[in-house]
């Protein structure tokens, strides 16, 4: 494995350049200002958790402001309905720890947030969370420990919020094409065909 990276120390040598203060001074613990504004113009968010069965990076998203700001250092985001794998749940459950990378459309920058995570069935907060009348099973709880932005870099050079790359859907393996293609006995074009009755109907 000649051109393996093993060590921290191979690593450090490999990068030499130190991070600038920008980098590394950037994280706060605390909600400031400008950061609500990020959070409460979020719509869209990953979510990274890890248990025993592995890693796991859940897509959540909703209107903007569906990350709640509880305090200058808690976040609740509301579980919506889902698949029902509950992977995220579980390891929460087991590890009490979670990241968010928040994105918001037209902004190039990203929101990064570490931080201790709990379930919580708070019938206030979950109720606060209702849309289209339909209030969230639970909502998960976050405790910030460090939170700070992005640079652009990334998401300037892959375009995603120009127009002109965006790609056809046509282009691209429907869910039915791709469940179909792992089970075999699978109706793939059925279950196209009902995709987006069934995702308007079980939206919330």
């Amino acid at each position: 494995m000649k051109h393996r990276i093993d060590t921290i120390e191979q690593l450090e040598a490999l990068y030499p350049r130190k991070p600038v203060v920008a980098s590394t001074g950037k994280e706060t613990a605390v909600i400031t200002p400008h950061y609500k504004r990020l959070i409460e113009a979020c719509p869209f968010a990953v979510v990274a958790s890890e248990g025993p069965e592995g890693l796991d990076a859940s897509p959540r998203g909703d209107g903007p402001g569906f990350i709640r700001i509880l305090d200058d250092t808690t976040l609740a985001l509301p579980d919506r309905r889902g698949n029902n794998r509950l992977d995220t749940l579980r390891n929460i459950l087991r590890t009490g720890r979670v990241a968010l990378l928040a994105m918001i459309p037209g902004w190039n920058e990203t929101l990064r947030i570490n931080g201790n995570a709990h379930i919580s069935t708070d019938p206030q907060i979950s109720a606060s969370m209702a849309e289209r009348g339909v209030v969230p099973t639970s909502a998960i709880i976050i405790t910030i420990e460090t939170m700070y932005f992005q640079c652009a870099r990334a998401l300037v050079r892959s375009k995603l919020w120009d127009s002109d790359s965006q790609i056809n859907r046509k282009d691209l393996p429907s869910a039915g094409d791709l469940l179909h293609e792992v089970m075999q006995d699978f109706d793939g074009k059925a279950y196209d065909k009902d995709l987006p009755a069934r995702q308007a109907k079980t939206l919330y």
